[in-house]
């Protein structure tokens, strides 16, 4: 008995000790790249060498600077495409979780298709898409602000009608049919009932549609024109003649301004539920 107890508790120790090793490989996978980007940032050289000279915050000065109008455009079309995709998504989700109708598998998979499309495809579609309506009609499509908004909404869509459908799935309906039993209208209903009910989808599906909006590249490859470029393709087309430090700062910015948003909302709704 004593043997088997002692054999019991190595194999105990053992898998505790493999668990913990693989979650420090994970967490070593994740965080050194960031560590070493942060530590790229403050060199203070125009060429990338090792060891530097000496170290600087003044990358972090020129990123307004240097990208503040790809940047502007990026946060206009990421927050036009949040909003576009929550008024269509939704609506949408409600609509899939709450009805049951002829052809709701069809809109289901059409909904949430693109994420299953790579970028590159919806990409060169869509701008093919926009030369023939320009070649039939005359109206100046490529390369627009509003083109790639349209194109941008394609692809945050999915993820609004995901996380509002998660919201959904475990919450009762019985508030809902007291309320509507009690004499309040449908949209009455939805707007004091369903929509708090969605608040933390609702939310999370707004965020990860902006960060995946705004950090785009190989669709807004076939999208972008002069006067519209993005910040992720500006940081690419800068790449191709600079090897300073300033796109490892303008990374870390990104990283810090996205883990605060993060961190804040996680404490306000709870995301990681959701998204779970």
């Amino acid at each position: 008995m004593a043997e088997r107890a002692s054999q019991a508790s190595w194999r105990d120790r053992f898998g505790r000790g493999a668990m913990n090793a693989l979650v420090l490989a994970g967490a070593a996978i994740i965080f050194v790249p960031l560590v070493l980007t942060l530590y790229l940032s403050v060199f203070d050289e125009t060429i990338i060498v090792f060891p530097p000279h000496d170290y600087t915050w003044r990358w972090y000065a020129r990123i307004l600077p240097e990208f503040g109008g790809p940047l502007e455009t990026s946060l206009l079309t990421a927050f036009a495409a949040v909003a576009i995709s929550l008024c269509l998504g939704v609506p949408a989700g409600i609509g899939l979780s709450r009805y049951r109708f002829r052809g709701r598998g069809a809109v289901a998979t059409l909904l949430l298709a693109p994420l299953t499309i790579p970028g590159v495809a919806i990409g060169l579609g869509i701008y093919v898409l926009a030369v023939m309506i320009e070649e039939r009609t005359g109206a100046a499509l490529s390369g627009s602000v509003w083109l790639m908004v349209a194109a941008h909404v394609v692809i945050t869509l999915p993820w609004v009608v995901r996380l509002c459908l998660a919201s959904l799935a475990n919450h009762d309906r019985a508030a809902e049919e007291a309320a509507a039993s009690l004499g309040a209208r449908p949209l009455s209903v939805i707007w004091r009932v369903t929509l708090p009910a969605m608040r933390g989808g609702i939310v999370a599906g707004a965020l990860f549609a902006f960060i995946i909006s705004f950090e785009n590249l190989e669709m807004t490859l076939f999208l972008t024109a002069p006067g519209v470029t993005t910040l992720p393709i500006a940081l690419l087309q800068y790449l191709q003649y600079h090897i300073d430090p300033l796109v490892a700062a303008v990374a870390v910015a990104q990283v810090v301004l996205v883990g605060a948003a993060l961190l804040v909302l996680d404490r306000q709704v709870q995301v990681a539920r959701v998204v779970a």
